[in-house]
């Protein structure tokens, strides 16, 4: 396999979990008994631009289908980092109603509609049909396709280039990371912004964050990395920020190369930090496989200890992340009966490969287990917030990453 961005060989593998189904592909009554597709899941370092990719066994249609249950609306959280987020970006750029925003990958219009509130023209790109259907509903503008550089020629010859191209939490799922980048060049007007928001690959090495390796992350991503590809695409980096987000991510601010905005000092800096923490040494890609097979041995130690004592345990959280985490530590109903979540288009389902039943949060009141495995630690703040009430009748939670922690 050659790399997707500078398309050198590769030859290091930084991670292997095996065969694994993709992790958002959630099982109905229906299709429980049906035979599951499981892909190879394996992790390559390229030496020479430093992007962690995974091996090609697929495109992005097979993940993101019409019965996509990802909402991004289910997380406060995460709602109120959109808020923040629209409300910073209009007062740094000075966005008003003659400004256009194109947001990719829009989702449920979690983020868009406080555009659509202040009354600033704009447009969310969604292939999914479940979310992009409820983005519709809250009036949020949608075009129901994949973004690339030939729709990015479409719109922008419907004269509908962007002041502000949002990409929060796509850049990573995308395959042709190369076409991707030349879309947003071509839908992006003269002194226009990009902004991209990824999980930071220092922040993966770093707090052993494997589980959010999965087939719909194509990419793993670092500065480094991502001034290479926006640089040959005809885009700079003008400014980079650390955000707590998702464990520990950048936002890039992104424009045209030949635009004269300077260059923050935070760029330099960013970019000073990965390589004195070793991104750029191979041997800093060395250790990671060892260290994520005793997350997987202790939490299934865990986790048999509590069945053998008559502990009763079930997860929180049907995360794309949870389902990494069990299927490659090979934990099924017999140890984790039930998983509960707050999204209704997940509930009544089950999980990828452990087939572990998805239900409602209310059931956590009415079993009153001692341990609550938290699979979305991202989130473990509002979860456990939320959850509190376990502790009236001596219920802990759990979380597996970066160790084994029971609190």
């Amino acid at each position: 396999m050659n790399c997707r961005h500078c398309e050198q060989q590769l030859e290091h593998v930084f991670l292997d979990l095996g065969f694994a189904p993709p992790s958002n592909a959630y099982l109905s009554e229906n299709t429980l008994d049906a035979p599951e597709t499981y892909l190879p899941l394996k992790l390559f370092v390229c030496e020479h631009c430093w992007l962690v990719q995974t091996n090609d066994v697929t495109d992005a249609e097979t993940f993101f289908t019409d019965d996509y249950a990802y909402f991004s609306s289910t997380s406060e959280g995460w709602l109120k980092h959109a808020v923040h987020y629209c409300e910073m970006v209009q007062q740094r750029f000075q966005l008003d109603k003659a400004s256009f925003v194109v947001e990719v990958a829009a989702n449920d219009g979690y983020l868009l509609k406080n555009f659509v509130n202040q009354g600033i023209p704009c447009l969310g790109i969604e292939p999914t049909k479940g979310t992009a259907e409820a983005a519709e509903k809250i009036g949020v503008p949608i075009l129901q396709e994949f973004f690339n550089s030939e729709l990015a020629e479409q719109l922008a010859i419907k004269e509908q280039q962007a002041d502000l191209i949002i990409g929060n939490n796509v850049f990573a799922h995308v395959p042709n990371i190369n076409d991707f980048t030349s879309g947003m060049k071509r839908l992006l007007k003269p002194e226009g912004i990009i902004t991209l928001e990824f999980p930071h690959l220092l922040e993966l090495i770093d707090k052993v964050q494997f589980d959010t390796v999965y087939h719909e992350h194509f990419s793993y991503l670092s500065l480094t990395s991502v001034i290479s590809i926006l640089s040959q695409a005809g885009l700079k980096v003008f400014d980079v920020e650390k955000l707590p987000t998702h464990g520990g991510s950048l936002r890039v601010y992104g424009c045209h190369q030949e635009n004269e905005r300077g260059v923050s000092v935070h760029v330099a800096e960013m970019l000073k930090s990965e390589q004195d923490y070793g991104l750029l040494d191979l041997k800093r890609y060395s250790d990671f496989q060892q260290k994520v097979d005793e997350i997987k041995y202790s939490l299934f130690s865990f986790l048999l200890e509590q069945k053998r004592l008559g502990k009763t345990i079930l997860a929180y959280g049907a995360a794309a992340k949870g389902n990494t985490l069990l299927n490659y530590s090979g934990i099924k109903t017999d140890l984790l009966p039930i998983v509960v979540d707050a999204a209704k288009a997940k509930q009544g389902q089950y999980l990828p490969g452990s087939h572990i039943p998805i239900v409602s949060p209310e059931v956590v009141a009415e079993q009153k287990p001692d341990f609550v495995l938290i699979l979305p630690w991202n989130i473990a703040d509002e979860i456990t917030a939320q959850q509190s009430y376990i502790r009236s009748w001596g219920g802990q939670f759990v979380k597996a990453v970066p160790e084994l922690e029971v609190f």
